[in-house]
């Protein structure tokens, strides 16, 4: 078993990297394997920082002296370079002695090395020996790390290796250490001859999850898979659970029906899928995690469950999502898409400053800055593609001083509900996740109230939302626009149903399942005053770290806070410090 730590320091520029007494990581992932190196590859597969294992996945260090100085200092990407160092040749001893990582440790990642120079004698994987695969992938090596070592697609090696019939295998966790039958339906995959997992002939759903905690996708998605659990359960499903995330009560051996404790990472998925054919999967509840798994799981004739994957990709891609919101007569703010630095500019021509400036299909702010000339245009548009080289940058109107608002529901294809409407006491421009919000809203009038809920149905129907829909909303001088839709739970959801005491998520999950309609649900909201969404943040952490807020998420958490009516001391605190203005 591995237990691995999830950090964020892209979150909090000019932070420290280097560990020591003082805990910087936001989360943590938990792998099982056979032996150690499968386990370490299967914990760095679950990280959710696209890599695909460790190393061999085109992110290595090729320089010596940087791999050296890294080494030296105790940080959240050494064992990256560990492996890096042993590959460029450096000695064992030396790497034993400049980290203090014991021996053993240091000789296993070796093992890995030899074992991808031996893999670079071969050209395709025709070539590679039946012996030799089932030994990489023993060891952990996912079959896209095997394409890169081989400078090929990912298809051919999984083709390949399932033509040969080397397949996972599912193993039972053994919680009774050997001493009795152990009976729990918690399973790790590996590769091995026999088959402990036993696909039953009930009707099943997948469910998943949100891997580790992390800044933008934490606690409150798993929150949402334990009632999506529960509820398919109660509807008759032999309801799967697949996470990675130790931290979370949907991991917990007696949460679901089967648990497989994997990465929410389309390999291990695909294989879980094929041995346990499910009537369909969840990807609503498990954040932005399980909602980037649709696409491969559309492309692969498996059945989402809820809102069609055509439908969700309208609403996560700004182009056709503007498109759509233009077909509907809601206003947006003006927005381009550029593939370049000229094309970022020739947007900016058409736009007026200040402009917010993002990655597509991005969680929690990431790389989201607001600019005001083509200097800072130019630089942040670079930056971007050094990082995401193959992303598009997304460059939309800003509106200042506006307030922002958000609705989150339920539609079942007739009939929509309002969970609830949240109002934040931060302006539009801070990210929702910093910023303070209040629930029920507190200002906003009737006209923009009505606005908002007639764009949020006309979106849910366009969209054809069967489950969850969260969409935000800028105002400005009484003008509501919509700045965004996300077909799915939100981090708000968990907060909404615990204010209010309705089930939401049970309803919802019943309600993607076709099972219900919301004219099943006697739905009553228990609320004496307010509740307000309060943010934690960790700057304690990291020190001479930026704490001002702006469009990219920096908090680690939130707390909720109940007040009886707006006369109360804390809520005219927070409502006297909020700034209209945001930095730059």
């Amino acid at each position: 078993i591995v237990k691995m730590p999830r950090w964020n320091f892209d979150k909090f520029h000019g932070a420290d990297h280097r560990l020591g007494l003082q805990m910087k990581s936001v989360g943590e992932v938990m792998a099982i394997g056979r032996s150690f190196n499968e386990a370490l590859q299967k914990a760095c597969q679950s990280q959710e920082n696209n890599r695909t294992g460790l190393g061999a996945d085109k992110k290595e260090w090729l320089k010596t002296d940087d791999i050296m100085e890294r080494l030296e200092k105790v940080s959240d990407d050494r064992i990256y370079r560990v492996k890096d160092a042993l590959r460029l040749g450096i000695p064992s001893k030396t790497v034993q002695k400049f980290t203090g990582i014991d021996p053993w440790f240091i000789g296993q990642i070796k093992n890995l090395v030899k074992m991808e120079e031996q893999l670079l004698r071969y050209n395709v994987p025709e070539d590679i020996p039946t012996e030799f695969f089932i030994e990489l992938k023993k060891n952990g090596y996912s079959d896209a790390q095997i394409a890169w070592l081989l400078r090929i697609e990912e298809k051919p090696v999984t083709r390949e290796r399932k033509k040969r019939g080397i397949r996972r295998v599912y193993k039972m966790v053994d919680t009774c250490a050997a001493e009795f039958e152990s009976k729990t339906n918690y399973f790790y995959s590996t590769f091995d001859q026999r088959n402990e997992s036993i696909s039953t002939e009930r009707k099943k759903i997948v469910v998943l999850g949100s891997g580790p905690n992390r800044i933008g996708q934490g606690i409150e998605f798993d929150y949402c898979c334990v009632h999506g659990l529960l509820a398919a359960k109660e509807v008759g499903y032999e309801a799967i659970m697949v996470n990675c995330n130790p931290e979370t009560v949907s991991t917990d051996f007696d949460m679901a029906d089967k648990f497989r404790f994997e990465p929410v990472f389309w390999e291990h998925l695909e294989e879980i899928l094929e041995h346990e054919k499910p009537e369909g999967v969840i990807v609503q509840l498990g954040g932005q995690t399980a909602l980037k798994l649709a696409e491969e799981l559309h492309k692969n004739g498996w059945n989402i469950i809820g809102t069609s994957y055509n439908d969700m990709d309208i609403a996560e891609d700004r182009g056709r999502f503007s498109d759509l919101l233009k077909e509907l007569g809601i206003p947006y703010p003006k927005y381009g898409a550029a593939r370049d630095v000229d094309e970022a500019l020739d947007i900016a021509k058409k736009i007026p400053y200040p402009l917010l400036v993002r990655p597509s299909y991005v969680l929690g702010g990431q790389r989201m800055k607001i600019v005001i000339n083509d200097n800072e245009l130019e630089r942040q548009v670079l930056t971007i593609f050094k990082h995401l080289p193959d992303n598009r940058v997304l460059i939309d109107q800003f509106l200042e001083r506006a307030k922002e608002a958000e609705i989150d529901a339920i539609f079942d294809g007739d009939e929509l509900h309002i969970m609830g409407i949240m109002e934040h006491i931060e302006p539009a421009g801070i990210h929702s996740g910093d910023s303070s919000a209040v629930l029920p809203h507190y200002s906003l009038g009737p006209i923009v109230i009505q606005s908002m809920i007639e764009y949020a149905e006309k979106i849910a129907r366009a969209l054809n939302i069967k489950g969850l829909i969260n969409i935000q909303f800028a105002i400005k001088n009484d003008e509501v626009y919509v700045i965004e839709a996300n077909p799915r739970a939100s981090r708000t959801t968990p907060f909404i149903a615990k204010a209010y005491g309705v089930p939401y998520l049970n309803i919802a999950t019943k309600v993607m399942l076709g099972t219900h309609k919301l004219k099943d649900f006697e739905i009553t909201q228990k609320l004496d005053g307010y509740a307000i969404k309060i943010p934690v943040f960790s700057f304690e952490k990291f020190q001479d770290v930026d704490k001002r807020l702006g469009p990219e998420m920096k908090s680690t958490g939130e707390a909720i806070y109940f007040i009886k009516d707006l006369k109360d001391p804390y809520f005219r605190e927070l409502e006297r410090n909020r700034s209209m203005y945001l930095y730059n």
